[in-house]
């Protein structure tokens, strides 16, 4: 998000994502998906790393796999991971409103992402390096992944709205729903992000809102883009300054072990949103 308006800003406080958390807007969602998919991800491997007492690698994946591979090694235990994500971060969660809902859909949403991007990793065995067999597991995919995905959910999230049975007979699951806003719009998957509620602008500092602006912010002056000087500082114009930054470069290694560099200084044309 760092060539959008809302960058993803974080603080120091008490509330790491600010008073953002508290609207049902799709950065909202965001927040939770990937909060939720942090936990899960750090959890499963840690269980994997040996570093959790509570948890080791998942040893169900044994026996036969393949023709030419076999269930083996240590898999990421990504069961444990997502039982501990829901135990401790639904916890907080409280009230059956939509904000509620919302915030339970996208908590799981973002645990379902590590789980579905698993990948399988293996190991040849055979003399002389030739692969007769190999012993496969399943591992966790990089967080970098697993935001990539979410971002593209980000994207495409679903606006909703309480939905109520209305049924005595349905269970108390049931009974309390997301409805897509629109009707001929098809309900969210459990991997979808979902909101309620329009995101602000992000263009201008607001205490109540609790968003930054875009003042003092970097912006592309070619860029027809999110990133480009005419969206990112609304409109509002940008300021140009140069300045000469000094870098190493060139950098040679000598056997052994030192390695030698020349100061480069180059002179760059920042733009800067007023």
């Amino acid at each position: 998000f760092r060539n959008r308006r809302w960058n993803c800003p974080t603080s120091q406080g008490p509330n790491i994502f600010g008073k953002i958390v508290n609207r049902g807007c799709r950065e909202t969602a965001f927040i939770f998906a990937i909060t939720s998919a942090g936990v899960t991800h750090s959890v499963a491997r840690s269980c994997s790393e040996g570093s959790i007492e509570s948890c080791t690698c998942d040893y169900r994946r044994r026996g036969p796999g393949g023709p030419d591979w076999h269930w083996g090694g240590c898999s990421d235990n990504i069961d444990f991971g997502r039982l501990f994500g829901r135990e401790f971060v639904d916890s907080s969660e409280k009230g059956r409103d939509l904000r509620f809902l919302m915030n339970l859909h996208n908590n799981e949403a973002g645990r379902m992402t590590v789980f579905s991007e698993m990948r399988q990793e293996c190991k040849c065995h055979g003399m002389s390096g030739s692969c007769t067999v190999r012993t496969c597991w399943m591992r966790l995919p990089t967080f970098r992944a697993v935001g990539d995905v979410l971002k593209d959910r980000f994207d495409g999230a679903s606006r909703v709205i309480y939905g109520n049975k209305g049924s005595n007979r349905a269970s108390r699951v049931e009974l309390h729903h997301l409805e897509p806003e629109n009707p001929a719009h098809k309900p969210p998957s459990p991997h979808d992000l979902v909101y309620f509620e329009k995101s602000p602008n992000f263009c201008t500092y607001s205490g109540k809102m609790g968003t930054a602006g875009t003042a003092g912010r970097f912006c592309n002056s070619s860029s027809p883009g999110l990133d480009g000087c005419e969206l990112l500082c609304c409109g509002r114009g940008y300021r140009t300054r140069t300045q000469r930054v000094t870098e190493r470069c060139n950098c040679t290694f000598h056997w052994c072990c030192h390695v030698s560099c020349l100061n480069c200084t180059n002179t760059q044309v920042l733009h800067e949103c007023l």
